[in-house]
């Protein structure tokens, strides 16, 4: 009997690179890969439903499920960031520190995508600054969004504003039309339909006005990791319903060879890396699973309630395959 073939689309990443090149097989599966930007990746999957296994914004997947999208996640997260240290400010707004952000013009890249979850979920709990007392930009427009997709709507109380389509977050922060953008992830230099700001900008305007709002990153890194205990993801991946209730196998069969692939990366990485990594977030930074991740999955739900873009707290439960709850 041949293998199962399943379309598989995912950004590029190091962890995940070894199933898409086939250095690492997945019993009874071959995957046909696509390499994909993430926002185009999730805006496609929520659209059209194009792949069968396929990368999917966290965020994006809550307000999906609770939606009646037909798809279900694997416990396999293969990026985490501090997202709130890729907040920059213009020295011009009068911002020195993250409690300065109350009644600041805010700009993200899409409201509900994971990264503004987090950014808003820790400004709010680390640092006293409430969604409600901030002024939202959103850079992506309806069309092309994962918000275009799901049905988004801003939820009641929230100032929001889309950013004009002839501009971006880089040059309104620049031009101080923005008091404080969202433009430090790794993702900006990708070029992509969804997003406008992208690389290093060469525009106009006084560069040197714009600061981090988290100049020493390895501290607050070592700050937020004492408080949580975890580090937060922006993906998962998910199966497309109808496979997943045709080959329920292959739930397990995936979380497996995605585990084989992160640890194939782990082997080829430098010892001095991974024992900084180690002393600052445990000896694996990057668990996947439930029973290793339950705080963080349940503190994302937790947000996206409060935030309004969930009406309902899912459970753990519902939101993976059968076959890894246990892992």
């Amino acid at each position: 009997m041949g293998k199962l073939q399943l379309s598989f689309i995912s950004a590029f990443n190091e962890r995940v690179d070894p199933l898409m090149t086939g250095t690492i097989q997945v019993e009874g599966i071959d995957l046909v890969p696509t390499y994909s930007p993430p926002s185009e990746t999730f805006w496609r999957q929520l659209k059209f439903r194009e792949f069968e296994v396929g990368e999917m914004s966290m965020s994006s997947y809550l307000i999906a499920r609770e939606r009646g999208f037909d798809l279900i996640a694997l416990p396999v997260f293969p990026s985490r960031r501090l997202f709130h240290i890729e907040i920059s400010y213009n020295v011009d707004s009068g911002i020195q520190r993250p409690e300065d952000l109350v009644g600041k013009r805010l700009g993200v890249g899409e409201y509900q995508q994971t990264a503004a979850l987090w950014q808003r979920g820790i400004l709010e709990h680390d640092f006293g600054v409430s969604q409600y007392k901030v002024h939202w930009y959103m850079e992506r427009t309806e069309e092309l969004s994962h918000g275009g997709a799901t049905g988004f709507t801003p939820p009641a109380g929230i100032s929001f504003q889309r950013i004009p389509p002839e501009k971006n977050m880089l040059s309104m922060l620049v031009n101080n039309e923005l008091d404080a953008a969202a433009i430090n992830s790794p993702w900006m230099k990708m070029p992509s339909i969804i997003g406008r700001s992208h690389g290093t900008p060469s525009e106009g305007g006084d560069w040197s006005k714009v600061k981090l709002l988290f100049p020493d990153r390895m501290a607050e890194g070592r700050r937020f990791f004492k408080k949580w205990g975890f580090l937060p993801v922006n993906h998962a991946y998910t199966i497309r319903g109808d496979i997943y209730k045709k080959y329920p196998w292959v739930a397990f069969n995936l979380y497996t060879g995605f585990v084989k692939a992160k640890e194939h990366f782990n082997a080829k990485l430098a010892d001095s890396y991974m024992a900084m990594t180690r002393e600052m977030f445990g000896n694996d930074p990057y668990p996947y699973g439930v029973k290793n991740n339950r705080k963080m999955i349940e503190t994302l739900i937790d947000f996206s309630h409060e935030q309004g873009l969930t009406t309902k707290k899912m459970k753990v439960e519902e939101l993976f395959a059968q076959s890894t709850l246990e892992l």
